[in-house]
């Protein structure tokens, strides 16, 4: 049996799509309520450890799609339950979504490297680690021209090897359901186009003028943002604009699992810019 858990999320409603009609899925959400009809849907609910145990009595693979964007200690307190929990229920491999080897200079990185850590550690658990890049989805709403049809991403001249999210859906069902296949690996799903605030610009028929960091801090600051998503923000600005999100530049761990090329992450932007719907 094989269980997904965040079906509900961006991520993870891509991820069942694509197991739809096996009789040996199994959808995990703190809302099961909300799954799709016909799907085998059960409580999971990571804030609350005690739902944890019955919802993974049966399962042999556990798909754990990253809990979400919270403080450090909140993501921390949410994998680490749902790992111990799998070790007391006799899970047999766990496949975790984590972040790209490159997004160590992120804020958000800390949560994937200790959970990464919590797998090989586990005495019984066989993982996979399914290290993905940031999404074409999130460069576009992050490089959104604004109402004059300027882009003021404060990216300078860094481009990001952003991957549809649609890509790191169908290779996340793939691995989890043939997991002894990939048992002990980690691997690298980023774009192999990087992409930077000029290429945006030219694919949505916008003009490119890159702000600093700090006007974005100020207007992220003056939103109704968690305070700890500023940080977030702008470190991902930074991280793009230094360089150190760029990928490898040419075919890696991407491609070879698809099995054919990824999916063009400008193709996906223009598709959903509000001007090319």
């Amino acid at each position: 049996m094989l269980l997904v858990t965040g079906v509900n999320g961006g991520l993870g409603t891509l991820v069942l799509e694509r197991l739809a009609g096996r009789e040996e899925v199994l959808a995990g959400s703190r809302t099961p309520e909300r799954v799709p009809a016909g799907v085998p849907a059960r409580l999971v609910d990571f804030d609350r450890p005690q739902t944890l145990d019955a919802a993974f009595e049966g399962v042999r693979t556990l798909l754990l799609i990253s809990a979400g964007a919270a403080e450090d200690d909140v993501v921390i307190a949410r994998h680490g339950a749902a790992i111990a929990a799998a070790e007391r229920a006799g899970v047999e491999h766990v496949v975790y979504t984590s972040l790209s080897g490159d997004g160590d200079h992120l804020p958000y990185a800390l949560a994937h490297r200790w959970t990464e850590r919590r797998l090989r550690e586990s005495p019984s658990l066989r993982w996979t680690v399914l290290r993905n890049g940031l999404y074409a989805e999130l460069l576009g709403a992050i490089a959104a021209p604004g109402p004059d049809g300027v882009i003021t991403a404060p990216l300078g001249d860094g481009k990001l090897a952003a991957v549809a999210r649609a890509d790191l859906a169908e290779v996340a069902a793939s691995v989890a359901l043939a997991p002894a296949e990939h048992a002990g690996r980690t691997y690298e799903l980023v774009g192999q186009r990087a992409l930077g605030g000029a290429e945006v610009a030219g694919a949505l028929g916008a003009e490119y003028r890159p702000g600093r960091l700090a006007d974005a801090r100020t207007a992220m600051a003056a939103s109704d943002a968690p305070d700890f998503q500023v940080p977030m923000l702008v470190g991902t600005y930074s991280a793009i604009a230094h360089g150190f999100l760029a990928g490898p530049g040419g075919p890696g761990d991407l491609a070879a699992l698809l099995g054919r090329e990824p999916r063009p992450a400008l193709e996906v932007i223009a598709a959903g810019s509000p001007d090319a719907r």
